[in-house]
C-alpha cells in the first residue's frame, strides 16, 4: 500500500452543545440579531452588517466599522445615513478583529445614540468576494437606452454575422412569427393577457436586437399601446409576479423602442412603473435585506424591478434610490441567501429553475457595469457541480423539496440553458457536461439571446473532469450526494441524504436526516406525493410532511414547517470504498409551525397543526443518522435516537412499488423487473417492531388539479413501528441486485454482521454508547465510530476523540486516514446558549 496520510478535521461540538435547547435554529426566518458578532463565524469577506427592524428608530441608518474599538482610527468606515437595514464594506476585511455599530439619523440629519459595540472575527481562511461601491456601478450605466442588456453590446456585431449558423437560430424565427401573429388590440382586457405578452416581448426584443428589423420594434410598441390605451387594472398590479412582468414589458419596449414612443408614452410608461415601484418598495426596503429568502421575490421581482428601475432611473430620485437598494442588497444577501457558497440550491432542487434567469443576468450585468467578475463569488463557483449531482441528467431530482418528483420540461430546460450560459461564461467543467447530456437549452427562450448575442463558446471539452468525486457535501445547503458510476448513468446507484441548516418552510419540505436511493435515474426508495397545489390538504399532510420522506416519526409526530426545525451535516467522508455521512436532526421535532401563512393554510382548509396531522412537541433529545454507501451497491443507516421519556419511534421508507414485507426477519424487498432490479432492506433493533404498508395518503391529492404531467400511479408507504422505549439504535442494511448480480446473505452474530467481503459491527444495547465498526476483509477498507482505538492495517491507531468518526481507505487512489468529529454549526443568528 501506498504511504499513509493522515487528514485530522476536528471540528468539536461539544456534548453540552449537543444537550443544548437551541429554540432559534441556525438561521433566522426575520432577522432578530445583529450580524455578524463574536460567535458568527464568516460566510464571506467582506461580511454585509445586517441589523433587525427593530434598530432602526429613525429615518435611516448609519453604520460604522473600524479595526479599533473606539472607532478612532482613520481607516474607520462611516456609512452614510440610508434608509436599509444593511451595509456592505466594499473592501477585503484584514484578518483579526473588528468592531461595528450602527445608529438612527432623522431626515433633518438629527443623529441618535450609537448602538452598543459589536465584534467579530475575520479568519484567513475566510472565501474572498469583494465587489465595488454603487458609485462605481452607477457611473459605468450607458447614458442613452441600451441599458438593460447593455452587457451583450460590445459583440452583437459580430454575432449577428454569425447568427443565421447559430443552432438557435431557427427557433428565434419560430417564436418572433408566433409573436408577430398575436394581435392584443383585439383584447377587451389587455393587463390581464401581461404574462403572455411577457414572453411575446422577450421573442420580439430578441429578434429585433439580432435583425434590426423594424417589424420586430413596431409589434412591440403595438402590444405596450394596448396597455397605455386603458387604465392598469389593480389585480394585476396586486400579484408581484404579474407587476414585475408588466414593468418588465414596458421598460424593455421603453428601451429597445424609445424613439418609436411618442413622449406622452414614454411619460405614461415612466408612471406605470413608478406606480408599481412605489406600490411594492414600503413591502421591499426594510425587509428583503433582513428575511432569510423570500423565494417570489429572488425568483423574478428583484430581477423586474431592477430592470424597470434601470431604464429611468437618471428620471427619477426614488427610482434611483431604488436602484441603489437593488445593488446593495444583491451585494449582501446574494446568491442564494447570502449565507450559501456551496453551489446546491437551499430552496429545493426544482426550484432553482425559478431563479436561475435573475442568477445569470444580474451577476452578468453587475459583472458588466463595474468591471468585477460577479461569477468570481464562491456559490457560482461551486454550481456546476451543484447542478450536476442534485439533479442528474436523465434521472429524477435528489428529491429534497416542492417538484421533487416531477421531471417538467420547464425546469429541466432552465437547468441546462443555466449550466451552458455557465459553461460558456465561466468555462466550468461540470457545468459543460451536464448540459451536454441535457441539452435542452437548445429549446430555452428566455436565455436564447445571452447565447446568440453573447459571442461566448461552449468549452472545447464537455467531458466529465476525471478527477470527478463519487460524494460530494454540500455543507451550507445541508445535503451529500454520492453516485457510484457517473460515467454510465444507466449503471449509477445514486444515494442524496439532507439535513438541512435552512430548516423547512417556503419550498424546502419537513425532511432532515431523510435519504432517497435512485438506480438508473429510477426511483428505488423517495418522497412520496404531488405538488400541485402549495397549500391544500394533500400538500400539508402527504407532500412537505415528514410523513412523505424516508425519515423517523416520534410518536407518530413528524418536524413543522419552520426555520427552527433545522437539521445540519456534521461529518462526512468521501472514500473510493464508503462514502459517509452523519445528520443530526436533534432539533427538528420542536413543535409547530408559527409563521403566518402556515397558520393561514392549515385554516383554509380547515386543518390544525395537531398530533394527529403530525405535529407537536416531542420529548426527542437525540436523532443522529450515520449514512454510507459502500460502493458499488450497499447501503447502511444506523440511527441513534433517544428521548426524555419512553415513545414508539416510526422508521419511514417509501416505494413506488409494493414492498414484500418478512415481518419476522424485518425484511423488506422491492422488485423493478423492467429495471432489472431488487432491493432488499435488513433492520435490526433490540426492541420489537411491527411493519405495516399503505398506498394511500393521509390526505388524497386532488386529480382536477393535475396540470404537470402527473402520475398517480400507486405510491407505497412503509412504516416500521418500533416498541416505546427511551434509547434505541436502529441498524438498516440496504443491498441492490442489478443486472443479474445477487447480493450476499446477511449473517448475523449477535451484534456483527456479514455480508460479502463486509463485516459491520454495531453497538444496538441502548444502555452502552453508540459505536459502529465496518471493514472489508478483501480491500482493507476501515471504517469506525465511537471507537478509542483501532486496528487499521495492523497497526493500532489511537483517535484523538473516543467519539470520532474514523475512515481508512483510498482517496482517488491514494491510502488516507480520516479523523472527524462534529463540525459547528454556522449560526447566523441567535449565539448557541448552553
Amino acid at each position: 500500500m501506498n504511504r499513509l496520510l493522515l487528514i485530522l478535521t476536528v471540528c468539536v461540538w461539544p456534548q453540552l452543545f449537543l444537550q443544548a435547547q437551541l429554540a432559534g435554529g441556525i438561521h433566522e426566518n426575520e432577522r432578530q440579531t445583529p450580524y455578524p458578532q463574536e460567535w458568527h463565524t464568516l460566510y464571506v469577506n467582506p461580511a454585509p452588517l445586517l441589523v433587525p427592524a427593530s434598530m432602526k428608530e429613525s429615518d435611516y441608518l448609519q453604520f460604522n466599522l473600524s479595526r479599533d474599538k473606539d472607532f478612532e482610527s482613520p481607516n474607520a468606515i462611516l456609512s452614510k445615513p440610508v434608509p436599509w437595514l444593511m451595509f456592505n464594506p466594499h473592501r477585503i476585511l484584514e484578518s483579526g478583529t473588528w468592531y461595528w455599530r450602527v445608529r438612527s439619523v432623522s431626515k433633518e440629519g438629527e443623529t441618535m445614540p450609537w448602538s452598543k459595540t459589536y465584534s467579530f472575527q475575520v479568519r484567513e481562511d475566510t472565501p474572498q468576494f469583494v465587489t465595488p461601491p454603487f458609485e462605481q456601478f452607477l457611473s459605468r450605466i450607458p447614458a442613452g437606452h441600451h441599458r438593460i442588456y447593455c452587457f451583450l453590446q460590445d459583440s452583437l456585431e459580430s454575432s449577428r454575422c454569425r447568427m443565421r449558423n447559430h443552432p438557435d437560430f431557427e427557433p428565434m424565427i419560430t417564436e418572433s412569427r408566433e409573436a408577430l401573429a398575436m394581435d392584443y388590440r383585439t383584447d377587451k382586457c389587455p393587463y390581464r393577457k401581461i404574462s403572455l405578452m411577457y414572453i411575446h416581448t422577450d421573442y420580439l426584443n430578441t429578434a429585433y436586437t439580432m435583425f434590426q428589423r423594424d417589424v420586430y420594434a413596431d409589434k412591440m410598441v403595438q402590444n405596450v399601446r394596448c396597455l397605455l390605451a386603458q387604465e392598469p387594472e389593480q389585480q394585476v398590479l396586486d400579484n408581484d409576479f404579474q407587476a414585475g412582468e408588466l414593468a418588465y414589458v414596458l421598460a424593455c419596449t421603453y428601451e429597445t423602442c424609445y424613439d418609436r414612443l411618442t413622449l406622452g408614452e414614454r411619460t405614461q410608461i415612466e408612471n406605470i412603473i413608478l406606480r408599481i415601484l412605489h406600490q411594492y418598495t414600503p413591502h421591499i426596503v426594510g425587509k428583503e435585506e433582513v428575511h432569510i429568502f423570500d423565494n417570489h421575490f429572488w425568483q423574478f421581482t428583484f430581477r423586474h424591478f431592477l430592470q424597470a428601475s434601470l431604464a429611468i432611473y437618471d428620471k427619477y430620485p426614488e427610482v434611483k434610490d431604488y436602484l441603489e437598494y437593488s445593488y446593495e442588497l444583491w451585494t449582501s444577501r446574494a446568491p442564494a441567501s447570502g449565507f450559501n457558497r456551496d453551489g446546491n440550491w437551499h430552496n429545493g432542487t426544482s426550484y432553482f429553475s425559478a431563479n436561475a434567469v435573475s442568477l445569470y443576468y444580474v451577476s452578468a450585468l453587475f459583472s458588466y457595469l463595474t468591471g468585477t467578475d460577479f461569477f468570481q463569488h464562491p456559490y457560482f463557483q461551486n454550481a456546476g457541480i451543484g447542478l450536476s449531482y442534485s439533479w442528474l441528467p436523465g434521472s429524477m431530482a435528489a428529491g429534497f423539496g416542492d417538484g421533487h418528483e416531477q421531471m417538467n420540461p420547464k425546469p429541466l430546460r432552465i437547468r441546462s440553458a443555466f449550466a451552458d450560459l455557465l459553461a460558456r461564461t465561466t468555462g466550468d467543467p461540470y457545468a459543460a457536461w451536464y448540459s451536454s447530456l441535457n441539452s435542452r437549452y437548445l429549446d430555452e427562450y428566455e436565455t436564447r439571446l445571452y447565447r446568440l448575442a453573447s459571442g461566448k463558446q461552449r468549452p472545447a471539452s464537455d467531458a466529465l473532469p476525471v478527477n470527478a468525486p463519487k460524494a460530494v457535501w454540500f455543507k451550507d445547503s445541508g445535503e451529500m450526494m454520492v453516485n457510484t458510476n457517473l460515467r454510465d448513468l444507466k449503471h449509477n446507484l445514486s444515494l442524496s441524504f439532507h439535513s438541512s441548516p435552512y430548516g423547512s418552510g417556503s419550498h424546502t419540505h419537513s425532511n432532515q436526516n431523510a435519504f432517497n436511493l435512485h438506480y438508473g435515474g429510477k426511483p428505488i426508495y423517495r418522497a412520496v406525493g404531488h405538488y400541485m397545489n402549495f397549500s391544500d390538504a394533500h400538500n400539508l399532510l402527504s407532500y412537505r410532511n415528514t410523513r412523505a420522506y424516508n425519515t423517523i416519526l416520534v410518536d407518530s409526530v413528524g418536524q413543522p414547517f419552520t426555520i427552527r426545525a433545522y437539521g445540519q451535516i456534521t461529518r462526512m467522508f468521501n472514500g473510493d470504498h464508503i462514502s459517509y455521512a452523519l445528520g443530526d436532526a436533534s432539533y427538528a421535532y420542536c413543535g409547530i409551525s408559527e409563521y403566518p401563512m402556515w397558520e393561514k393554510n392549515f385554516a383554509n382548509q380547515q386543518l390544525e397543526q395537531s398530533r394527529e396531522n403530525g405535529f407537536g412537541e416531542t420529548p426527542l433529545k437525540k436523532y443522529r443518522r450515520h449514512i454510507f454507501l459502500l460502493h458499488p451497491d450497499k447501503v447502511v443507516v444506523y440511527d441513534e435516537l433517544e428521548a426524555d421519556k419512553a415513545v414508539h419511534w416510526d422508521w419511514l421508507l417509501h416505494s413506488p412499488v409494493k414492498f414484500s414485507i418478512d415481518g419476522a426477519h424485518a425484511t423488506l424487498v422491492t422488485e423493478y423487473p423492467e429495471a432489472g432490479v431488487r432491493s432488499i432492506a435488513r433492520l435490526f433493533c433490540e426492541q420489537d417492531c411491527n411493519i405495516t404498508q399503505t398506498d394511500q395518503y393521509a390526505a388524497a391529492p386532488n386529480i382536477k388539479n393535475a396540470v404537470r404531467g402527473e402520475d398517480f400511479s400507486p405510491e407505497w408507504s412503509l412504516n416500521v413501528r418500533f416498541s416505546s422505549c427511551k434509547v434505541t439504535r436502529i441498524l438498516t442494511i440496504i443491498q441492490i441486485e442489478a443486472d443479474g448480480y445477487k447480493s450476499a446473505e446477511v449473517v448475523r452474530d449477535g451484534n456483527r454482521f456479514r455480508y460479502g467481503d463486509w463485516v459491520i459491527e454495531a453497538e444496538l444495547d441502548a444502555k452502552r454508547p453508540a459505536a459502529l465498526h465496518i471493514n472489508n476483509g478483501n480491500n482493507g477498507v476501515v471504517f469506525s465510530y465511537g471507537e478509542k482505538k483501532i486496528n487499521i492495517a495492523g497497526k493500532e491507531y489511537a483517535c484523538k476523540r473516543s467519539d470520532a468518526s474514523v475512515l481508512y481507505d483510498q482517496v482517488n487512489g491514494s491510502w488516507q486516514m480520516q479523523e472527524m468529529t462534529d463540525c459547528l454549526p454556522q449560526l447566523t443568528g441567535k449565539e448557541l446558549k448552553h
